[in-house]
């Protein structure tokens, strides 16, 4: 299989280059190789290499600089997507795609499931529901996974800001209203993998680990686990300390609720998702090592 998979250096591209490169030739270019931000440097590349599968991991993630990046944020998140959704559609292509929670409004407390009303709150989550809203007008056929709070052991991420923080702070204030669940780079690269081997209805689908924290408990937990794992820490998770998103304002608004429903995708796959608690383990460890 011809495989065209964007955004490689990124936290999930590096994990997808790794977890499919058994399914077929994959190529891979970097920016200096491919400009995603020019539309036609972007269809001469598709022309070229014609792909039978297109895994797009490229995306604006700059939450907060969007704001005032609009333009840049969507050609990433909105028309690259759509670009790629409506070459698959003519070329007979399988297009996989990845979105967020951000696209959801964010209140109450209840998990979204994917029929649910959308209503980001930043450019950042609109610019993410027009990329799925283009791909899905396409008529190609597609897998669109929205996924949360994403971390992995290279990158820039919480996890890795709040161990660095743990090594010199003996104190910090963490955000405890947002819920949602962090899902880990390599989760995302495995379940991709099985959807696509496993031939599931294309379509919309969540994909995050089980069970529900906050940052703060997010990061109560690494400073727990990293300590199990003999890292010399200044502070512990009590000295983690909770405040409401109101006292840590951002120029992009948060949504407070990022649960999602999971049992879409664990009934196609006849699967049941680990929990968010034994895959921080599992990257953690794999940081740390």
């Amino acid at each position: 299989m011809n495989i065209l998979l964007l955004g490689k250096t990124g936290q999930v591209g590096f994990e997808l280059h790794r977890t499919l490169s058994p399914l077929g030739t994959i190529t891979a270019p970097g920016r200096a190789e491919l400009d995603l931000t020019s539309k036609q440097a972007v269809a001469d590349y598709l022309k070229a290499h014609n792909p039978e599968l297109i895994v797009n991991a490229a995306a604006y993630t700059a939450v907060d600089a969007a704001e005032k990046h609009q333009q840049e944020a969507f050609r990433l998140n909105a028309g690259l997507p759509e670009q790629l959704a409506t070459f698959a559609a003519e070329q007979g292509a399988l297009l996989v795609h990845y979105s967020s929670d951000y696209v959801y409004p964010g209140d109450g407390d209840q998990p979204w499931q994917e029929t649910s009303a959308t209503g980001p709150l930043s450019v950042y989550g609109a610019s993410k529901l027009a990329g799925d809203q283009g791909i899905q007008q396409s008529g190609c056929d597609h897998f669109i996974f929205r996924t949360s709070w994403v971390y992995s052991a290279r990158g820039n991420n919480f996890m890795k800001t709040m161990l660095r923080l743990a090594k010199s702070k003996t104190e910090l204030n963490i955000v405890s209203d947002q819920i949602g669940a962090p899902t880990p780079a390599r989760l995302i690269a495995q379940i991709t993998n099985m959807a696509i081997h496993s031939k599931i209805p294309c379509g919309l689908y969540h994909l995050a680990p089980t069970g529900e924290t906050s940052w703060q408990g997010f990061a109560q937990e690494i400073f727990r686990l990293a300590r199990e794992q003999g890292e010399e820490l200044t502070m512990g998770p009590e000295n983690a300390h909770p405040i409401p998103t109101s006292d840590y304002p951002t120029p992009a608004k948060r949504p407070l609720n990022s649960r999602m429903d999971l049992s879409k995708l664990e009934t196609a796959l006849n699967i049941q998702l680990p929990d968010w608690q034994s895959q921080l383990a599992l990257t953690l460890a794999e940081y740390l090592e």
